[in-house]
């Protein structure tokens, strides 16, 4: 299995769908542990904490990256953020947690429909990466 930083270098980024359509139309299983009519979050497969949860536009309406936002992203950028408060209170992570959105190579963002990583249940280190 590759590391996500050769999955992130080989990823193609592009507005094709992603391995997360395919999950908001439910033709890949998940642990889906929040719905609503905008966002669709889920346990990460390959957990890089005790909580690892990805939290996705069900809609990417061109948003494949944060680089790609413009104004009328706004609300569901911050729907994404809302979304993980939530999400980390339901989690009990009360002493803390982390959000990361990955953007570009570089970024090691290797599915291109923007995705918030909600990463809790132990210490964290600084600085990232």
């Amino acid at each position: 299995m590759a590391s996500e930083k050769e999955a992130a270098l080989a990823a193609v980024p592009n507005d094709n769908p992603t391995i997360f359509d395919k999950i908001i139309k439910k033709e890949i299983p998940s642990d889906v542990v929040y719905e609503d009519e905008k966002v669709l979050a889920f346990r990460d497969i390959n957990p890089q904490a005790p909580v690892h949860i990805l939290i996705i536009p069900k809609v990417k309406d061109g948003l494949s990256g944060l680089s790609k936002a413009e104004e009328r992203h706004v609300e569901i950028l911050g729907s994404l953020l809302y979304v993980a408060k939530v999400i980390a209170k339901q989690e009990g992570l009360e002493d803390g947690y982390r959000i990361v959105i990955n953007d570009g190579p570089s970024g090691c963002q290797s599915v291109y429909h923007i995705h918030v990583h909600l990463l809790g249940g132990r210490q964290m280190n600084w600085p990232p990466g």
